[in-house]
């Protein structure tokens, strides 16, 4: 995904003189391009994440579109109070973009584990929250958010990943994009989570179990019309996301469903436990315990 984002941000850039990109020090190997055809709007501000938000914040005081970089919890948690002072009470054209979500860098341990940037990023007034689930919607996704004007968060992946959209799609900020029909149980996923969405309904399939798609690429604003026609069509929701249970997808899902009125699906989320994480590995690892997503689906339509 961090491929597609310099390959998208560098065709911007190259239309739109306002646009820059700051740096705490990391993305060697992904941000040569960009600082080679614009070595005046790229920023190195070295390992100072706190300066790298208020930097971003009054180059886009004087019209520019800024857009910082890191990994994982670093340009989020480490700066949060920059974020919320300096870019959102001023409305301010940065974009946050955090690459290495949830256990990208699960070998790294708990402190590069990035699984609670949704819940405190859409709790910040004025933000939008995207997490594309594969390189063509990390494309889509970076020309949408720069094209936006005010705050934003762009969650990636890190690298490898594969393109689970097999024609071109619409991006529309706030809209999911429905991957494929069913009528029994609709999985909702955003970012990574889409691919195992899909490895899920195809395991439902062989038990003629129909299962509805969607990618829901941006967290905030929610597309609760989406949420409620699964309520309305489908007998159950189960929402995936490589976040905690506490505060993300789920938790913007269930704040539609709790207030819909009448009938309405049986609802579960699958995500990260609430609580820390010791263990060490790769993603794929850490993953697997979490739980089984297949195991979850059943469980909700046997309710």
């Amino acid at each position: 995904m961090r491929t597609a984002f310099i390959k998208a941000l560098c065709k911007v850039a190259a239309e739109n003189p306002r646009v820059m990109l700051l740096t705490g020090d990391l993305g060697f190997s992904v941000l040569e391009e960009f600082a080679a055809l614009f070595p005046d709007r790229y920023v190195n501000v070295g390992v100072a994440e706190q300066n790298l938000t208020g930097v971003a914040a009054g180059l886009a005081s004087c019209g520019k579109i800024c857009l910082t970089y890191s990994i994982a919890n670093f340009p989020t948690l480490r700066c949060l109070e920059q974020i919320r002072n300096d870019v959102c009470y001023h409305k301010a054209n940065v974009k946050v973009v955090s690459v290495g979500a949830g256990f990208a860098y699960g070998s790294q341990g708990y402190t590069h584990h990035g699984i609670e940037d949704l819940s405190i990023m859409r709790s910040l007034p004025g933000m939008t929250v995207i997490a594309p689930a594969d390189p063509a919607e990390a494309d889509l996704a970076t020309r949408a958010m720069i094209a936006q004007p005010g705050p934003g968060f762009l969650r990636l992946g890190k690298a490898g990943e594969t393109v689970l959209h097999k024609s071109p799609v619409e991006f529309v900020i706030g809209k999911a994009i429905k991957v494929r029909e069913g009528r029994d149980l609709t999985l909702i996923s955003t970012g990574s989570m889409l691919r195992i969405a899909l490895e899920v309904a195809d395991s439902l399939a062989k038990r003629e179990i129909s299962a509805r798609v969607l990618s829901m690429h941006t967290v905030k604003p929610l597309d609760e019309e989406a949420v409620r026609a699964a309520c309305r069509e489908t007998r159950g929701i189960l929402t995936l996301e490589e976040h905690s249970l506490t505060g993300g997808l789920g938790s913007a899902v269930a704040d539609v469903v709790a207030t819909m009125n009448g009938a309405r699906a049986r609802f579960a989320k699958w995500g990260v436990p609430d609580m820390l994480h010791h263990r060490v590995g790769s993603q794929k690892y850490m993953l697997e315990v979490c739980g089984d997503p297949l195991a979850a689906a059943l469980r909700l339509l046997e309710e």
